[in-house]
């Protein structure tokens, strides 16, 4: 079973990394982009009998700082 967990910066929190991209999309030409927020996919391969609660846990208490980040979780 397969498990993936996207991670995002919450809204209003600031992003350097997102800003730095849009920064460079714009010194090689594409000027339409107005924001980027740059964020993480982590891919768990798990026992078949692992609940989508158990990756929830794992969210909490690692894989997302949950004071600055949200995460969504995509069992397969």
């Amino acid at each position: 079973m397969k498990a993936r967990v996207y991670v995002m910066l919450k809204a209003g929190v600031l992003d350097p990394q997102g800003e730095a991209v849009r920064h460079a999309l714009g010194s090689l030409g594409f000027d339409g982009v107005e924001g980027v927020r740059q964020g993480k996919v982590i891919e768990l391969d798990l026992a078949e009998d692992t609940t989508e609660e158990t990756v929830t846990q794992m969210c909490e208490k690692l894989l997302a700082n949950t004071v600055i980040e949200s995460y969504r979780v995509e069992m397969e």
